[in-house]
């Protein structure tokens, strides 16, 4: 990468600039995640009269596109399902957020916060605020809980004058954090009145020391590197500047792996050796996505028995919504990578581009928004763009290529394998839906459906229809409807009987239909 370039680039990782675009958690995350709490608490009586008018007040904040709103009502609806009196106090807390130029921090430079709200809550404060700054261990909260403070290891100053009106006069901060030791953390603020205990906001954050000395010496590597592994050494520059952006969660990225995993590639670069060739288990790869002039991240498993004197069967795996590349790795009783290796599978699990990406609209009319629609192209391209790589990279057989997902990742198996008829053996969906019509074009395609009848979150009633459709075309579809099944609790154990299903399926071999 040119010189120049490089310098954009630490200056727009390392100087406080004017932006402060850190993301939020997607709405489509936010409204699966009330709607599931909606699903499992079933009001009733007072509450949901409450509930309903949440749900009248988010049909009009929708149609007006007002996101600020739609977040209040999201956040409001979500503590009175779960038993939280939704006070002004907690309204208020509900509306801050910490912004600062950049995530991911190098502890030998100073730096800039800044205190702001995304609504305007209803609460009468009398007079200016006070904000606490303190940098606390990382703390995990329940689903559909807020999130509590950790453990302080640095306080970072307190703050007069914090105005009442977040929205019209945000307030700026200088914190230093030196002296810390590189790893992730959570930025906390707490604000009060006149002494009394107000609110608080809190943002991840991470600290790495000497980040410009890093970029500097991965950019200069990558240069000289291969074409083919360059990718590997640049993408934790790319990916720090897509979260410092606001384009990314810091969830997505986890830099000191990824920047230790790029050393290693350029370690062993400079030994002489393809840090990939001949690589087995579990590991990630990264490409540059063209559409999206960004790097992608994709993890694979190799199986140990992996030889170019066969050919091997390839399982693309698709996420659910706010998951990524790691989900089928790390998630499910880690069980897939050890069903892959017994049974002899290749398997690669794309991001979809981002973790509320869908994988498309498949053959249904594309969104409305040219955002969304944006999102979407660029999700189903970067499944396909993983798909092409690893059929070059590795001896795949042509005829043993599959596609499973979970939840959305469901929804678009059955969107992608419908787009794409020609490629796939066979499909496995775990708790999804689909578009029943799009069967046709796929019905000599056999398919693995398995849901939960208790699912709140993705109703059965998704998966019976297109069960429903495929019996009416014939196709060869095993389906496992789980009595009592949620969302989630149904998909480990029904892998192996997902792995069996496509060990008897090639493409263009006839099949007798199961049901």
């Amino acid at each position: 990468m040119k010189t120049r370039l490089l310098l954009a680039l630490a200056v727009t990782l390392l100087v406080p600039a004017m932006a402060y675009p850190q993301a939020l958690t997607s709405l489509s995350s936010l409204r699966v995640g009330y709607n599931t709490r909606k699903a499992t608490v079933k009001p009733q009586g007072e509450l949901k009269t409450q509930i309903d008018a949440v749900d009248r007040d988010l049909v009009e904040a929708t149609r007006l596109g007002r996101t600020g709103e739609i977040r209040r009502l999201l956040a409001k609806g979500t503590s009175l399902l779960a038993g939280r009196a939704w006070t002004p106090e907690a309204e208020f807390s509900a509306s801050l957020v910490i912004r600062t130029p950049a995530v991911v921090f190098d502890s030998a430079r100073p730096h800039v916060i800044r205190l702001e709200q995304i609504f305007s809550p209803a609460i009468d404060l009398a007079g200016p605020l006070t904000a606490k700054v303190s940098l606390r261990e990382r703390s995990q909260a329940p689903a559909g809980q807020p999130v509590r403070p950790g453990v302080s290891l640095k306080e970072l100053g307190t703050f007069d004058g914090v105005p009442r009106d977040l929205r019209e006069a945000p307030f700026m901060m200088d914190i230093d954090v030196a002296g810390v030791e590189d790893g992730t953390y959570q930025l906390w603020v707490e604000l009060s009145a006149a002494a009394r205990p107000l609110a608080s906001a809190t943002l991840a954050v991470h600290v790495h020391r000497g980040l410009g000395e890093l970029v500097t010496m991965l950019e200069a590597e990558a240069a000289k590197a291969p074409a083919d592994v360059r990718a590997d050494i640049l993408y934790p520059i790319d990916r720090m500047r897509q979260v410092n952006r606001g384009s990314l969660e810091l969830r997505t990225f986890a830099p000191q792996a990824d920047f230790a995993t790029a050393q290693q590639v350029v370690a062993a670069v400079k030994s002489g050796t393809h840090p990939f060739n001949g690589t087995a288990g579990d590991f990630k790869r990264h490409y540059r996505l063209d559409a999206a002039n960004e790097i992608m991240p994709y993890r694979m498993y190799v199986p140990a028995s992996y030889t170019t004197t066969r050919s091997y069967p390839l399982i693309i795996a698709l996420h659910g919504l706010g998951g990524t590349e790691d989900s089928f790795f790390e998630n499910y009783d880690q069980a897939f990578p050890a069903l892959a290796e017994r049974h002899g599978y290749i398997v690669a699990a794309p991001l979809g581009y981002r973790v509320d990406g869908s994988y498309g609209w498949g053959l249904g009319q594309p969104p409305a928004d040219p955002g969304v629609r944006r999102l979407q192209e660029l999700s189903e391209a970067d499944v396909m763009d993983v798909l092409t790589r690893v059929r070059q990279q590795y001896k795949i057989d042509e005829s043993r290529i599959y596609l499973a997902g979970h939840s959305m990742g469901a929804i678009g198996t059955w969107r992608i394998a419908a787009k794409y008829p020609s490629i796939w053996a066979a499909i496995g969906t775990f708790a999804g839906a689909g578009a029943p019509a799009t069967l046709e074009r796929i019905r000599h395609v056999p398919q693995f459906v398995v849901h939960g009848d208790n699912d709140a979150t993705v109703n059965v009633q998704g998966s019976r229809a297109m069960v429903a459709k495929a019996r009416e075309l014939g196709m060869e579809t095993v389906y496992i409807e789980v009595p009592g099944g949620a969302h989630g609790s149904v998909v480990a154990p029904n892998f192996p009987g997902l792995f069996e299903f496509f060990n008897r399926h090639r493409r263009g071999a006839s099949a007798t239909p199961q049901q």
